[in-house]
């Protein structure tokens, strides 16, 4: 997005992730309507109409499903950074499979009743007292509204305009969200189908999310006790000749920030972490002419100044350098964003002899 929140040109990148999930969308509603009908085992014969229904409710729940999982793959293998991209607008076609999943619905189930179909919606069942007979939609109801309202706010201008800590939690809506999509698809089942494969199915993905986002928390409490730094006036990075050109050595510091050092061109400079825009991983980018890469949405910062070149604005603050030796030591205070400082050199270090 440019600082005028308008989108920028469409990339390869972007036609090849749209595309193979485009892809991916379509084989799936064709194996549920026509190669595999049989996995359904419905109780009651059922009509086209509520087949196209479960056919994309199951859709849109399984690629919520590979959302949730993305997250966590990522920070356990890098190899699955590139799925990170433009994952909103996996969000945003998640959100149309769901509608067209909830107008079949309306349209067939309560088209014929006496009072509105909205009406019926909400009170033709309200046995929820117990659980044979649950009202279930209400489950879905709940995860629509709030996969619609992600969606509508998932625009840079809505970050910007709510602020990044008040936009993140209201998009921790989306937790709540799939363990409501989890109790509607399985209540819907346990009441309408004696085979329940799909239940097992349902309830697999939620618990393959659940174990992700752990395996992924773990492995990240781990690396933050290896690299765990006491208050000190300087904080020891590491030896220079640990260091690769054009790659970070990542800390965690005192206050609990991040700082990520840099070895330029056989000179060091460090910046924070957390790109500006949604908190990525600068220190897992790669330098390229003093930039670095957030390999999550590509935003760029400038390592000695931590500013996004021209048009852009955004700024991550920096952090001042030493040398003890050959090891590298940083100023836990950081200075404010966009500080310019003057990159240290690394005596006798040329780009010839710069580490691979």
């Amino acid at each position: 997005m440019s600082v005028k929140y308008t989108p920028v040109q469409w990339n390869n990148n972007k036609y090849i992730y749209d595309a193979v999930m485009l892809v991916g969308v379509a084989l799936f509603l064709y194996v549920f309507l026509y190669a595999a009908p049989g996995i359904l085992s419905h109780e009651r014969p059922i009509n086209p109409q509520v087949h196209n229904a479960r056919a994309f409710g199951a859709c849109a729940f399984v690629m919520l499903t590979v959302i949730l999982c993305i997250g966590p793959l990522a920070r356990l293998d890098k190899r699955f950074l590139p799925l990170l991209y433009n994952r909103r607008h996996f969000g945003v076609m998640t959100v149309f499979v769901a509608l067209t999943h909830a107008s079949y619905i309306l349209n067939w189930y309560f088209a014929f009743s006496s009072s509105d179909k909205f009406e019926a919606l909400l009170f033709a069942n309200t046995s929820y007292s117990q659980l044979a007979g649950f009202p279930f939609e209400a489950f879905g109801i709940f995860a629509l509204l709030v996969l619609v309202i992600l969606a509508a706010t998932s625009h840079d201008f809505w970050m910007k305009f709510l602020t990044p800590p008040v936009w993140k939690r209201i998009h921790y809506l989306i937790y709540p969200a799939y363990l409501s999509v989890v109790a509607h698809v399985s209540l819907g089942i346990l009441q309408d189908q004696q085979n329940h494969a799909l239940t097992v199915i349902f309830i697999g993905g939620a618990v393959l999310v659940g174990v992700l986002h752990l395996m992924a928390a773990l492995q990240e409490r781990r690396a933050d006790a290896a690299t765990v730094a006491t208050a000190a006036d300087w904080i020891d990075i590491c030896d220079v000749s640990e260091m690769s050109d054009g790659f970070a050595k990542i800390r965690l510091l005192p206050e609990g920030d991040r700082v990520a050092v840099y070895l330029n061109s056989g000179t060091l400079s460090a910046i924070s972490n957390a790109c500006a825009h949604q908190n990525g991983p600068l220190g897992e980018g790669r330098i390229i002419d003093c930039l670095v890469t957030c390999p999550w949405h590509g935003f760029q910062y400038d390592v000695t100044s931590g500013r996004s070149p021209a048009p852009f604005t955004e700024k991550v603050p920096t952090y001042n350098l030493r040398l003890d030796g050959t090891r590298v030591q940083v100023d836990p205070a950081a200075n404010p964003p966009g500080t310019y400082v003057e990159p240290v050199p690394v005596p006798g270090m040329s780009t010839q002899d710069l580490p691979a």
